[in-house]
């Protein structure tokens, strides 16, 4: 094999690819980038493929010249460097029998190569069902909104790092929680097949989120899907993510429409508020109360022992009944961050039911939040000396 290399155009290709190498494989396949040359209509192209057994990536690369085909599986981590730090715009990689050489100008590097059997086959999508179809951006919109509520971790049960996609009557739904709090988001496909739903990693997941970043916004993504992968289909790349084997919670149980206080806001207002109260408290309970009267103030209260107390007075338009109710000052932070706009809409529904946030006047995406348990010294707003952090505790969805 032997190609003449674009470094500025080839690279974008590379460096979308590696990211889905292992690194810590024992397998020295898994920790390259296969790269293969192949006939097309426009004369040889150059494939690149990389897995780490959960998900995989194929993409058609840009800025390379073949010369002479082949077949090679690269190391990442030599390789890789060599090509980014290669002194010429314009240079020179062929391999030969496991040996790889890069000519650059007058420079020359060798290396070696892993053995081509060695790399998994990855999943083909001819035989996948058709799911969806919707622009890049408004996925990477779905995707962002409605993982919000979801665990990095490796949580048990298994839908607790997994974003939730769920097809019903043309709308599109992706739905995560961490068992105290859950994001949900809506989107609408151009195109759609009949209903249908399944559960992915948040891994996979957050991975996608950085493809569709660096796409064009109108950037049509096709989404098919079969028993265990579901593929993502745009231009030149398809990325296959692992389906979870796992039931995810009727989440429709829990959204009761049903509110008794109600609360409109402006959101950077109430966010940056917010963060004045965790500096006080999130070394402790990272606890804030509200208390909300209607035609009244917004009051938010935190305090931790040998540390301070923090009590922010701001304006919003309550209606309903006088409330007084606690959460977690970070659990909403990110609730509020992620739902941009002028304004928030909370409706709450008592002491011990969820909160729920909404834009106004748009249904598209819900956040909704588990209240945590007061004690009678949480309504003191003096902050007290103890000896040890008494624990909070938090209702679950």
């Amino acid at each position: 094999m032997r190609l003449q290399i674009n470094k500025s155009e080839f690279l974008k290709s590379w460096q979308i690819t590696e990211r889905s190498t292992s690194s810590k494989s024992t397998i020295n396949a898994l920790t390259g980038i296969f790269i293969k040359t192949r006939e097309s209509e426009d004369g040889n192209t150059v494939l690149l493929e990389a897995t780490d057994l959960k998900t995989s990536i194929k993409s058609i690369s840009r800025g390379v010249l073949v010369e002479e085909e082949g077949e090679a599986v690269l190391p990442v981590r030599i390789v890789g460097e060599l090509f980014k730090k290669a002194p010429t715009n314009i240079f020179t990689v062929s391999v030969d029998d496991g040996r790889g050489t890069i000519i650059a100008g007058r420079n020359r590097y060798k290396f070696t190569t892993y053995p081509s059997k060695e790399f998994p086959t990855l999943p083909v999508s001819e035989s996948a069902s058709f799911f969806c179809s919707l622009t890049a951006s408004e996925l990477l919109r779905i995707i962002s909104e409605g993982t919000v509520a979801c665990t990095q971790g490796e949580e048990f049960p298994k839908y607790l790092g997994t974003a939730f996609f769920q097809l019903r009557e043309r709308e599109l739904r992706i739905i995560s929680t961490d068992g105290r709090r859950l994001s949900l988001a809506k989107g609408y496909p151009s195109e759609v097949s009949s209903d249908g739903e399944f559960l992915l990693p948040i891994q996979g997941i957050k991975e996608l989120q950085r493809l569709l970043g660096a796409l064009s916004g109108e950037t049509p993504i096709r989404i098919l899907n079969d028993n265990t992968l579901v593929f993502f289909q745009m231009g030149s790349i398809e990325f296959s993510v692992r389906r979870v084997e796992a039931v995810f919670p009727d989440y429709e149980k829990i959204m009761n429409p049903n509110s008794t206080t109600v609360l409109e806001i402006d959101r950077s207002a109430l966010t940056e508020a917010l963060e004045r109260v965790d500096i006080i408290v999130r070394d402790y309970t990272r606890m804030v109360i509200f208390r909300l009267s209607p035609q009244g103030d917004v009051i938010l209260q935190g305090k931790a022992p040998e540390t301070g107390a923090v009590e922010e007075v701001l304006e919003g338009k309550i209606e309903g009944e006088p409330l007084t109710v606690a959460y977690n000052v970070g659990y909403l932070l990110e609730g509020l961050k992620a739902l941009y706009g002028v304004s928030v809409l909370m409706s709450f529904n008592g002491t011990e039911g969820h909160l729920s946030m909404l834009r106004p006047d748009e249904k598209n995406f819900l956040y909704m939040l588990m209240p945590i348990k007061l004690k009678k010294e949480d309504l003191s707003f003096e902050e007290e000396e103890i000896d040890e952090p008494a624990p909070f505790e938090e209702d679950s969805f």
